[in-house]
């Protein structure tokens, strides 16, 4: 059971489901306001691309139901995700990455070598 938990919280499974949730509903966003687009050209060319009565309409609703469904998927998915990921696997305390540290010890290494360098003299 433990390597199921760690399989949901450690892993990308939970962004990946929200960006394709997230990515569909853009989708209806696009088509809609693709649509809204073609009914304002001429009816020349209009008639081959949409005949949509009332299409601002329907991208209006898409943009409402995609800033709905965002918003629940946040509260509903991504919050307590984060609340539960926090919780069983905590992030580990702010300090200086090895990679700073290192490198701060090899200055530290060539300061002290220049010093003793310059105290030397030499004959």
């Amino acid at each position: 059971m433990s390597g199921f938990k760690n399989f949901l919280l450690r892993g990308n499974l939970i962004d990946l489901a929200v960006a394709v949730i997230i990515g569909t509903a853009f989708g209806a966003v696009v088509i809609t306001f693709t649509a809204w687009l073609t009914d304002q050209l001429p009816e020349s060319t209009s008639e081959y691309v949409s005949n949509q009565p009332n299409s601002f309409g329907a991208f209006l609703n898409a943009v409402i139901s995609f800033v709905i469904l965002a918003a629940v998927v946040y509260f509903a998915i991504v919050m307590p995700y984060t609340r539960a990921k926090e919780r069983y696997f905590p992030s580990a305390p702010a300090g200086t990455p090895q990679d700073i540290q290192i490198l701060t010890e090899i200055r530290d290494l060539l300061a002290g070598q220049s010093r003793s360098t310059q105290e030397s003299p030499r004959a």
